[in-house]
């Protein structure tokens, strides 16, 4: 893969996109702006994990030395130039947006992103469960952000689909969070090098197993509502229940086992588990 694609993490970027993409299904809505919005989110989010690599590159060439920084296949000063670009390029996409809604939200959520973005891996990566928020707000914001669009596009729904985007991205925010204190367990040697104060390094694995394990357990006790409220159909709940073993199933080996390989293995079931539940929004939303 040629090492500027890889840098963007096409499959994190396009795991934003899909958020969009979702809302859009729910909403009946694939109208231009919808869809620069989906473009745009991609694009934030690549400049995201293009300046998150050029500021942990030292952490990586411990725990990832394969990726396109540390191994040389990309400069410093060429990925901090190539994530300005990202997000310059972004942000003039959240304008037009805002242009065509006429409403300026857009152009705000897109630029207090990138703020938010580069903030993250500059500082509040490295401060125990602050970065894990950021990460976590800006992967639920994906949904709310779409939400807003379609809001305020005139479509005649627009409440429903903003309530139904906001507990989304409240279900999304709980699986990241999850997630990305997952990940940092995984990478614990590395941060300890980088004198980062993770939660993991702070309060020990167990103890974070425990907090990462209660939001998996929030999630899926949450998660069946849209079902008991009548506003998704009953495929949702049967597509639910897979996404919903392959979360059990991480609870259950990350409480068992805190080590790194373990923790790459939750991690990886966690986001295939949020696959399949946003594949249970999708066919939970259509009527047949």
């Amino acid at each position: 893969m040629n090492a500027y694609l890889e840098i963007l993490r096409p499959g994190n970027a396009i795991m934003a996109v899909i958020a969009v993409i979702l809302i859009a299904i729910i909403a009946k809505n694939y109208n231009l702006p919808i869809i620069l919005c989906a473009l745009a989110v991609f694009i934030v989010t690549g400049g995201g994990n293009v300046i998150n690599d050029y500021f942990d590159y030292k952490i990586d060439a411990i725990n990832k030395p394969s990726r396109p920084i540390p191994s040389g296949r990309i400069s410093l000063k060429n990925a901090y130039t190539y994530a300005s670009l990202l997000f310059i390029t972004a942000i003039i996409l959240g304008i037009t947006i805002s242009y065509l809604i006429d409403n300026f939200i857009p152009a705000l959520i897109i630029a207090l992103s990138s703020l938010l973005m580069y903030y993250y891996a500059h500082t509040l990566k490295k401060i125990a469960l602050i970065g894990n928020i950021a990460v976590s707000l800006l992967t639920g914001l994906c949904f709310i952000f779409a939400g807003i669009i379609i809001a305020y596009d005139g479509d005649i729904v627009s409440l429903k689909i903003v309530a139904i985007s906001a507990y989304i991205g409240f279900f999304a925010f709980l699986m990241t969070m999850a997630r990305e204190i997952t990940k940092d367990m995984e990478d614990i040697e590395g941060d300890k090098v980088e004198k980062a104060r993770t939660f993991p390094i702070k309060y020990g694995l167990k103890i974070s197993s425990y907090l990462a394990t209660s939001l998996m357990i929030l999630a899926i006790v949450l998660s069946p509502l849209l079902y008991i409220y009548n506003i998704f159909n009953i495929y949702y709940i049967l597509i639910l229940l897979i996404g919903i073993i392959m979360f059990l199933y991480g609870v259950y080996k990350i409480l068992k086992d805190q080590n790194p390989e373990t923790c790459a293995k939750v991690s990886k079931f966690i986001k295939i588990g949020m696959m399949i539940v946003f594949i249970a929004f999708t066919i939970g939303s259509i009527s047949f």
